[in-house]
Protein backbone atom coordinates (compact mmCIF):
# COMPACT_ATOMS: atom_id res chain seq x y z
CA UNK A 1 0.00 0.00 0.00
CA UNK A 2 1.26 3.50 -0.81
CA UNK A 3 1.78 6.13 1.81
CA UNK A 4 0.46 9.66 1.37
CA UNK A 5 3.79 11.09 0.12
CA UNK A 6 4.05 8.45 -2.59
CA UNK A 7 0.60 9.40 -3.91
CA UNK A 8 1.89 12.92 -4.66
CA UNK A 9 4.97 11.77 -6.60
CA UNK A 10 5.22 11.08 -10.32
CA UNK A 11 6.24 7.61 -11.47
CA UNK A 12 8.90 8.98 -13.84
CA UNK A 13 10.68 12.21 -14.62
CA UNK A 14 10.73 13.01 -18.33
CA UNK A 15 13.92 14.59 -19.70
CA UNK A 16 14.95 15.57 -23.22
CA UNK A 17 18.45 15.84 -24.70
CA UNK A 18 18.97 17.27 -28.17
CA UNK A 19 21.41 15.70 -30.61
CA UNK A 20 24.45 17.97 -30.99
CA UNK A 21 26.47 15.88 -33.46
CA UNK A 22 28.05 12.50 -33.97
CA UNK A 23 31.20 10.88 -32.65
CA UNK A 24 33.81 9.10 -34.80
CA UNK A 25 31.81 5.85 -34.69
CA UNK A 26 28.70 7.62 -35.99
CA UNK A 27 26.83 7.56 -32.67
CA UNK A 28 24.74 10.54 -31.68
CA UNK A 29 26.25 12.97 -29.19
CA UNK A 30 23.70 14.48 -26.84
CA UNK A 31 23.46 17.76 -24.98
CA UNK A 32 22.80 17.72 -21.25
CA UNK A 33 19.25 16.44 -20.56
CA UNK A 34 16.65 18.97 -19.41
CA UNK A 35 13.61 17.94 -17.38
CA UNK A 36 10.49 18.64 -19.44
CA UNK A 37 7.72 16.83 -17.57
CA UNK A 38 6.62 13.77 -15.64
CA UNK A 39 4.55 10.60 -15.83
CA UNK A 40 1.88 10.42 -13.12
CA UNK A 41 0.04 7.32 -11.91
CA UNK A 42 -3.56 6.88 -12.98
CA UNK A 43 -6.20 6.89 -10.25
CA UNK A 44 -8.16 3.95 -8.85
CA UNK A 45 -5.40 1.44 -9.55
CA UNK A 46 -5.67 1.70 -13.35
CA UNK A 47 -2.62 0.53 -15.29
CA UNK A 48 -0.32 2.91 -17.13
CA UNK A 49 0.42 6.54 -16.50
CA UNK A 50 -0.45 10.05 -17.61
CA UNK A 51 2.28 11.96 -19.45
CA UNK A 52 2.44 15.66 -18.56
CA UNK A 53 4.87 17.76 -20.60
CA UNK A 54 5.66 21.26 -19.35
CA UNK A 55 7.81 21.97 -22.41
CA UNK A 56 7.73 20.47 -25.92
CA UNK A 57 11.15 21.01 -27.50
CA UNK A 58 11.02 21.86 -31.22
CA UNK A 59 13.83 19.33 -31.75
CA UNK A 60 11.46 16.59 -30.58
CA UNK A 61 9.08 17.27 -33.48
CA UNK A 62 12.05 17.05 -35.88
CA UNK A 63 13.40 13.80 -34.37
CA UNK A 64 16.59 15.58 -33.33
CA UNK A 65 16.72 14.45 -29.73
CA UNK A 66 16.09 11.73 -27.19
CA UNK A 67 13.53 11.41 -24.39
CA UNK A 68 14.56 9.75 -21.13
CA UNK A 69 12.20 8.34 -18.50
CA UNK A 70 13.86 8.14 -15.09
CA UNK A 71 11.99 6.42 -12.24
CA UNK A 72 11.31 8.67 -9.27
CA UNK A 73 12.92 7.41 -6.09
CA UNK A 74 10.53 7.65 -3.13
CA UNK A 75 13.45 8.86 -1.02
CA UNK A 76 14.14 11.85 -3.28
CA UNK A 77 10.62 13.18 -2.48
CA UNK A 78 10.17 14.51 -6.02
CA UNK A 79 13.03 17.04 -5.95
CA UNK A 80 14.93 17.92 -9.14
CA UNK A 81 18.04 16.01 -10.03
Amino acid sequence: MRNRNQDNLPLYRVSFARITGQDRQGRDELARPKEIGAVWPRKNGKQGGILQLDIIPIELTQRQGVIFLVPVDVQDQGGSQ
